[in-house]
């Protein structure tokens, strides 16, 4: 079938030309991107904004909105500043890859931080579209492979504050030790990934190996029950996950945690594997030197 499709595709080509065979391929995926976007629109519509399971509750879910995230985080964090408020509007994310970033929305709301990221390529994408940010001190970019030896040597190497508002972890394979390994610093709100591919019952986490990078398989991360536990002994709250089951959300303790759904359990707010929800929109996402006080 492959050869049959190849020497189909051959054919046409010699007889429209190959730049009329582009623009049908555009055409083509112009479509398909409409209409995955508006079956996920349907979908988020019927399941989420409209279901009363989360509108007749303190659930954070349901505040799902991207700007520059992939899986509704932006929404999710907003409403959580907006139920305790902030303090230094410091945030630190690790796993950074380019624009969509659980962080990139609060820079455009005159947040500073830290971003890690492991690579050097990227970071000369984050200095071409985030170097207005960079210029003003807003924004710090470390390029580092992040182990739990590590982690708080390069928080101390830049200057995080002990007590800062939003921490952001995704490095698909071993966030659950990164986390553990921060004990001098206290984040007031805490994101991080979990491995959704099972449910809320059972307590998993892949053995710590410093040089692990994901495969693309589910082999990565923690279970949320692990997290919810780890999350606990260091006096945290798990307040809820995205509804593409993708992020855990974590409260400490010490804030007004009744202004949030309980019980802050896994069984009770583990969202299971919705990726297909993740969307593409009809622009590259970009970012560049911008003005608020207009």
């Amino acid at each position: 079938m492959g050869k049959f499709l190849n020497f189909v595709s051959r054919k046409v080509q010699s007889m429209l030309g190959t730049s009329h065979i582009k623009y049908l391929r555009d055409d083509v995926a112009s479509m398909r991107r409409i209409v995955e976007n508006t079956l996920v629109d349907d979908y988020l519509k019927r399941n989420l904004f409209e279901n009363e399971a989360y509108l007749k509750s303190r659930k954070i879910t349901h505040f799902h909105k991207s700007v520059f995230t992939q899986n509704g985080e932006d929404g999710i964090i907003e409403e959580i500043f907006d139920r305790i408020g902030v303090t230094n509007q410091y945030f630190v994310e690790f796993g950074v890859h380019g624009v969509k970033n659980n962080s990139t929305y609060l820079l455009v709301k005159n947040w500073r931080g830290l971003w890690i990221g492991g690579r050097e390529e990227t970071r000369k994408n984050i200095e071409r579209k985030f170097g207005h940010s960079i210029s003003t001190g807003n924004l710090m970019y470390a390029v580092r492979w992040i182990t739990r030896e590590n982690i708080e040597q390069i928080f101390q190497e830049h200057n995080v504050p002990q007590h800062f508002d939003f921490l952001s972890i995704d490095i698909d394979g071993n966030d659950y030790w990164i986390w553990q390994a921060i004990e001098n610093y206290s984040p007031r709100v805490v994101c991080i990934e979990y491995n959704a591919t099972y449910p809320a019952d059972v307590s998993w986490v892949m053995a710590y190996n410093a040089e692990h990078t994901w495969d693309g398989s589910s082999y990565f991360g923690a279970y949320l029950r692990a997290l919810e536990e780890l999350g606990r002994r260091k006096g945290y709250a798990l307040v809820g996950c995205d509804f593409t089951g993708c992020n855990a959300f974590f409260v400490r303790a010490t804030e007004n945690l009744e202004a949030f759904e309980s019980p802050f359990t896994a069984a009770h707010h583990y969202e299971p594997p919705r990726y297909f929800l993740s969307r593409s929109s009809g622009h590259r996402q970009g970012f560049g030197p911008f003005e608020t006080d207009v």
